[in-house]
Formats: C-alpha cells, sequence, structure tokens
C-alpha cells in the first residue's frame, strides 16, 4: 500500500516512510504515479534482497528497502561421478629407488659373505654369479683388499655389480636387465697414483703389510725383491722396519690394484738394503741398490713364497716313512696342497715326471754347472715339460705328498755339477752392476725417491703419506 499523510508531508510504502518536500497537488500525483513504476520495476527482481534505487524527480531523492520474495525457485543438487582411464604407467630398473655400496674383500670371505657386506638379499643373483661362466671368477678371486661396488634396490634386489679382475685392466658387470641378469668383461681406464707407506714387524711381514695398509701384492714383492739377501723364512726379526713407494691403480677413484714397487727399503736385523726400480738401456727393468748394483741374483733363496722349512740339509736324519736313518740331500718345506712353486732362475726343464721316492719331479737345467729338483709335486703346471724354457720366478708346480712323503711338502735340491749342495748355506751367483755411463741418469731418477722414504724415517712407526 503506498499513500500519504498530509499533516507530516510523508510518503507511505509498506512499513516505510519516507519525507516528501511539499508539493502542489498536480507535482504531488506525478510523483505517485512516477514512484509506483519504480516500485514495480524493483518487484520484479525476485531474488535481489535489498534494492536501492535513486529517483531524480523535481529534485528529490527517494530510497526503498524490498524483502526477498516468498516464491523462491526450488534448486537441486545433483552429483555426477565419471571414472576416468589412468594412462599406464611402467617403471623401468634404471628409475628404480636405488643405492650404491662399496666393500673391501676381506681375509676368509666368500661370495655369500661379500655380498651380504654389500646389502644384497638377493637369491636369484646369488644362483646366477655360481653359474654364469663370466661371473664364476669372482669367486675365484676374492683377494683381501679389492674394492667392489654394488647398485641394489630398496628391498636389497642386485641392480648392478662392478669386479676388478685380478692382474688384468678389465672390470667384471654384471647387470640386471627386464630378461633376467647379464654378466661380462669390459676394459676399464686406470689412473696411476704414487702410495708411500712404512711399518714394522712384530710377529710377521704380512702382519705388518696389513697394519700399515699395504696390499697383499706388494707385500709380495717386497719379499721377491729383498729374497736374494734376506731369508724371510728364518731372518726376520721382530723390530725390522720397512719403508717402501709403490704404485696403485684406481678406477673412477677407487682402488683396484696394486702396481710395482718403485723404491723400497728394509732394515733386517740393524742392516739396511734398499731397492729402485730402474728401465736400463736395452733392457725391461729392475731393481738396483742405491750405487747401481743389480738386486736381481741368478738365483732366488727359496723356491716358495712364503712357507717353513721343516727338514734342513743333512748328511743323517731319520726318515719318516722308511724308519731309518739316512741322508737327506735338500730342503723340506711345509705348505698346503696346491701352494705354487716356483722356478728359482732362468733355465730349461730336463725332466718332469714321477721318480722313486721323489714321487712327481721337475728338474730344471741352469746356465753353467747349476740344477735344482722339486719333488713330492701334486702336478705340473699348464705348459710344464721336458724341454720347455722357464724364466725366474715362473710357476713349475704345486705342493703335494707324492712319493716317500708323510705329509705335504716340497723337497727342494740345489746341485751343482749334478752333486747335491745345501741350498741355504751355497754362495748363489751375481748379476752385472749398471754400467758407469747409466749412473748418472740412474742417480737422478731415484734422488727424489730416496727422498721419500727419509721423511718416513721421520715419521712415528707405521706413518704413511697417500
Amino acid at each position: 500500500m503506498v499513500g500519504t499523510c498530509p499533516a507530516k508531508n510523508l510518503l507511505h510504502c509498506g512499513d516505510n516512510f519516507f519525507l516528501l518536500p511539499p508539493v502542489t497537488n498536480e507535482k504531488k500525483s506525478r510523483i505517485l504515479a512516477q514512484s509506483q513504476l519504480v516500485i514495480d520495476r524493483i518487484a520484479r527482481h525476485r531474488h535481489a534482497a535489498v534494492g536501492f534505487a535513486t529517483v531524480s524527480v523535481l529534485g528529490m531523492a527517494a530510497a526503498f528497502a524490498v524483502a526477498p520474495t516468498d516464491d523462491s525457485r526450488h534448486v537441486q543438487l545433483q552429483t555426477v561421478v565419471e571414472k576416468l582411464a589412468l594412462p599406464a604407467v611402467t617403471i623401468s630398473l634404471s628409475e628404480q629407488e636405488s643405492y650404491i655400496r662399496e666393500e673391501r674383500v676381506q681375509r676368509g670371505d666368500t661370495l655369500p659373505s661379500l655380498l651380504s657386506r654389500l646389502g644384497i638379499n638377493d637369491q636369484e643373483a646369488l644362483s646366477f654369479l655360481r653359474l654364469d661362466t663370466i661371473a664364476q671368477q669372482m669367486a675365484r678371486q676374492l683377494r683381501p683388499g679389492k674394492s667392489v661396488t654394488a647398485k641394489t634396490g630398496d628391498g636389497g634386489e642386485l641392480l648392478a655389480l662392478h669386479f676388478p679382475v685380478s692382474g688384468k685392466d678389465t672390470l667384471i658387470i654384471v647387470e640386471r636387465g627386464q630378461h633376467g641378469f647379464i654378466a661380462q668383461e669390459q676394459p676399464v681406464s686406470l689412473e696411476t697414483r704414487t702410495i708411500v707407506r712404512s711399518g714394522e714387524v712384530r710377529y710377521s711381514l704380512f702382519g705388518a703389510t696389513d697394519a700399515a695398509g699395504i696390499p697383499d701384492g706388494v707385500a709380495t714383492q717386497l719379499a721377491e725383491i729383498f729374497g736374494g739377501d734376506i731369508d724371510f723364512h728364518r731372518d726376520l726379526r721382530k723390530g725390522d722396519r720397512f719403508s717402501v713407494v709403490y704404485e696403485m691403480l684406481y678406477q673412477r677413484g677407487q682402488p683396484v690394484r696394486s702396481g710395482k714397487i718403485i723404491a723400497a727399503e728394509f732394515t733386517n736385523d740393524k742392516r739396511t738394503y734398499q731397492a729402485y726400480w730402474y728401465v736400463a738401456e736395452g733392457s725391461r727393468g729392475g731393481y738396483y741398490t742405491a750405487d747401481g748394483k743389480s738386486l736381481r741374483k741368478a738365483f732366488l733363496r727359496s723356491p716358495l713364497e712364503f712357507s717353513r722349512v721343516t727338514s734342513g740339509f743333512t748328511t743323517s736324519r731319520f726318515h719318516p716313512v722308511l724308519n731309518t736313518w739316512r741322508a737327506h740331500k735338500g730342503v723340506d718345506y711345509g705348505a698346503p696342497i696346491g701352494t705354487r712353486i716356483r722356478s728359482v732362475a732362468d733355465g730349461t726343464i730336463e725332466f718332469a715326471g714321477r721318480q722313486g721316492g721323489y714321487g712327481n719331479l721337475l728338474i730344471v737345467r741352469h746356465q753353467g754347472i747349476y740344477s735344482t729338483a722339486y719333488g713330492h709335486l701334486n702336478g705340473f703346471a699348464p705348459g710344464i715339460r721336458k724341454g720347455t724354457r722357464v724364466a725366474q720366478g715362473d710357476i713349475l708346480g704345486y705342493v703335494g705328498q707324492t712319493g716317500l712323503a708323510s705329509g705335504p711338502h716340497l723337497h727342494y735340491e740345489f746341485r751343482v755339477r749334478n752333486q747335491q749342495v745345501n741350498p741355504l748355506a751355497v754362495t748363489l751367483p751375481t748379476t752385472q752392476p749398471l754400467d758407469t755411463a747409466q749412473l748418472p741418469r740412474f742417480k737422478a731418477s731415484t734422488e727424489p725417491l730416496r727422498a721419500q722414504i727419509l721423511v718416513l724415517e721421520d715419521l712415528p712407526t707405521l706413518a704413511s703419506i697417500d
């Protein structure tokens, strides 16, 4: 309802009153008519809760409040669920979460124990390593100190394994593919570094080198270099010291294997011996003393790298098998069956076969009046037969217990004009020293090495410089 109150000039619209200026009856009629049009227009907007209109009629402003209508439309809500096809996602082996771990082979390691320390829990991988022709080499080459790298998945499954091959610049690489494992041997590019270390003998040479972090291959070379002057079976003393400069081969920053000794010094029973690697003109290289004398003896003192003398040279010994007294014209070295036996000098195989109480016997004829004999062998090395030429250090055969032997050992004889002499007492022939013309070059090449060894002499025992 719209109306006016003449006394107070009010415009009444519903519950609202609006003050109007004084107007004439004619003007009043026009205002009321226009106001009604505005109200009708506002009412048509049913969804508005509050509306404001400003009307300018003859200088007058009017405002209106509008309440919501009661005929609001009912809105229905509907939930629509549509299934969308997900794209197929395949996770390749290379995209799996993986972990890299590296371990060094320890003494007494087996393939399972090494894999366990590498975090590998994969029976399928272990079976492959045992059956595959290439991978089988790993079980036979578990040398202490060798660095092995493995890549594994979340559950310990093997993804890749890198194993350096002993004596070769190659790696055995085992990788898991879509159809199983694949093993292959690949060449690697190796970096050579020079390592300087020292140690002190407390119980054994290998114990001392282990304590100093020196690989077994370097320890063996150390014994071979000084083997003509020091009997490592009998002459080592507690407190003997040594310093060594040697090469170490690395692949991707990790040690793969040891190289050759470049310089070494060994103090045995207060007497010091030195050795320097030098390639003389027209030679393949060798070790020399500080004054240029060759350390390569015409004969090695022992045909075994490491062992113990169980029976010496004598004219009367009680034979453990024959139970009678008789001469023993050689030296017995106790060692496990299969221990490698090396030739003590260059020569030619004169006899290879079985002979009486010697069992399997080898006789090597050397230059001049000398020959050596090796008895009770378990077997001969490949290619060893009568007429074969051998070099000093070549493997001839393996320790056994054939013939008249009460236990595994090597019976070794040194013969001069076919007569046995005591190998531990005979004066061995020597080789020629460096020519005087080569001495200046030799001195110049060995001075830096000597300086490195002198540094170690001023450091505490078992010090090392990498």
